[in-house]
């Protein structure tokens, strides 16, 4: 199952979002700095990820160990390989909720032309 996590162009916010097949609340909040966009991930009220670097096409969890079921990540709508900033949230860079299976089947290995 891969779904959306709606958020807004403002840089920055908190969204909550459910993942369906566990029933588990999620809570992102996503922040503005001058080096980069982060990301702090709480599951059930517990931290799971704090200040997490957020880049395009790269896994924000990467280790189920976390207690995270499954993975997030930014993807650029524009295919420009560029890093999310918050002026693009929603329109340019989507963040994506993969489950274990669907992350785990993710091949993001560079493709040489």
């Amino acid at each position: 199952m891969t779904m959306l996590v709606p958020l807004q162009a403002v840089p920055n916010q908190t969204a909550i979002f459910i993942i369906g097949e566990q029933n588990l609340q999620c809570q992102l909040n996503v922040y503005q700095k001058a080096i980069g966009m982060f990301l702090d991930l709480y599951v059930e009220g517990s931290n799971v990820l704090a200040g997490v670097l957020c880049r395009n096409l790269t896994p924000l969890v990467i280790n189920s160990y976390f207690g995270f079921p499954g993975d997030l990540m930014f993807v650029d709508n524009l295919k420009l390989n560029a890093d999310p900033i918050y002026t693009g949230l929603g329109s340019r860079w989507f963040l994506i909720y993969m489950n274990s299976v669907d992350a785990a089947a993710l091949d993001l290995s560079p493709v040489f032309v």
